[in-house]
């Protein structure tokens, strides 16, 4: 007697199973709005097609177009598409169970890798690291069998102060992919861990970097991870001029959540003499990171270690005058804050060196500029303080003003 197939389950049932295989759906399944395959396809008068939920949604916003070819919508009604409904429900029925089985293959294979990994040392356990990593990103769907067989717990196991970086590098690469329970995450904020990540970010590959560093996000967002290494790690990060700009971002990144949530850090930052080099960056450093740079130095600023060691730094008054007329609103409110804890320890020094850098002639065009009145309060009582050691007619010739402004 001859086989029969099993009935495939209906569309919405199909769409959502086969959600991590729809690389080869057909363009014209595909709903213009939502950019996923169509449920429930109908057309409207323009002759587009889109899924019957989308378009209502795009319709009750108030608009009387089509999304693709923005004409007027002539007639509202809504005509179901039925050739391509059945076209849809035939593509995703034919391919359901090869894909089915091809999913159970690949779990199959995740399954074998892991019970592998407590067998093998060495090379071979890079290899089974490497396979199963790169089956979780080309098969999200495997994440869910990695973790109810224990994977979690057995990558992160790995992780340890003699662990090999091919191994720590191939099993931060697979922990970044999966939910982390509270259990692993607190498991991996042992110093030893941490310590372990920080040498691997520093070593590794780009993309080795940025997944130790969200996994380091990933941590921290979750409670308080206070190696002073990490700090060390991250700092060594930042002032590697061969790191692309994406990595010394999450550096920044990563040094700013952790002194902003964490008071110990500000005195940390000193301690490991990360002023005076993140001050040396601030020229180098594009508008994103930049802003992150001063945002790390102004929260410095706000402890005495840190007041103190923004004073001693010989540069920082006149890279922090060069920044004020290429940066944005926020990072100029960062530089006058830093300028004015710096000038409260050491008012003539500080006064002295940022009008010879330019400073007053870049404070009145902040004031005659359109920006916060916060920021024109600051820079008009900056330059106040300022003037005080200068005669009228020197302080003007400073400003490099015309007659006219005068």
């Amino acid at each position: 007697m001859q086989e029969t197939m099993p009935t495939p389950p209906p569309l919405k049932v199909l769409i959502e199973e086969m959600e991590s295989s729809m690389e080869d759906v057909p363009s014209v399944f595909i709903c213009p709005i939502s950019l996923e395959p169509m449920r429930d396809p109908v057309t409207l008068c323009t002759g587009q097609t889109y899924d019957r939920s989308n378009i209502l949604k795009w319709l009750s916003l108030g608009h009387n177009t089509c999304p693709t070819t923005m004409q007027h919508l002539w007639d509202l009604s809504l005509t179901p598409n039925t050739t391509l409904h059945r076209f849809i429900l035939t593509w995703f029925s034919h391919n359901y169970f090869s894909i089915k089985k091809s999913l159970q293959d690949v779990q199959r294979t995740a399954f074998h890798l892991l019970e592998s990994l407590n067998k093998v040392k060495g090379q071979a356990r890079v290899k089974s690291l490497k396979e199963l990593r790169h089956l979780l990103h080309s098969h999200a769907s495997i994440r869910k069998t990695v973790v109810e067989h224990n994977g979690l717990a057995l990558v992160s196991s790995l992780l340890g102060p003699f662990t090999s970086h091919a191994v720590g590098s191939e099993a931060v690469g697979i922990l970044v992919k999966l939910d982390l329970s509270s259990e692993v995450k607190k498991n991996l904020m042992h110093p030893s861990k941490v310590s372990l990540l920080v040498d691997i970010m520093n070593e590794g590959t780009v993309e080795t970097k940025m997944n130790c560093a969200k996994l380091i996000e990933i941590l921290l967002l979750e409670g308080h991870v206070s190696s002073l290494s990490l700090l060390v790690g991250l700092l060594r990060l930042v002032r590697d001029k061969k790191h692309p700009t994406g990595v010394v971002l999450n550096g920044l990144m990563l040094i700013k959540m952790m002194c902003s949530s964490q008071e110990s850090v500000r005195t940390s930052i000193v301690r490991i003499g990360a002023v005076p080099q993140l001050v040396d960056l601030l020229p180098t450093l594009n508008d994103e990171c930049l802003e992150i740079a001063l945002f790390i130095l102004e929260v410095v600023s706000t402890i005495p270690e840190g007041r103190m060691a923004l004073r001693d730094c010989p540069n920082v008054v006149i890279n922090l005058v060069k920044l004020l007329m290429r940066v944005s609103e926020r990072c100029k409110l960062f530089a006058l804050s830093i300028l004015w804890a710096i000038y409260k320890l050491a008012p003539e020094q500080c006064a002295s060196e940022a009008v010879e850098a330019g400073l007053a002639a870049k404070l009145l065009l902040v004031i005659q500029s359109g920006c916060n009145p916060v920021l024109k309060h600051m820079s008009a009582e900056f330059l106040k303080l300022c003037s005080l050691n200068y005669s009228a007619s020197i302080f003007i010739s400073k400003c490099m003003l015309t007659t006219t402004i005068q």
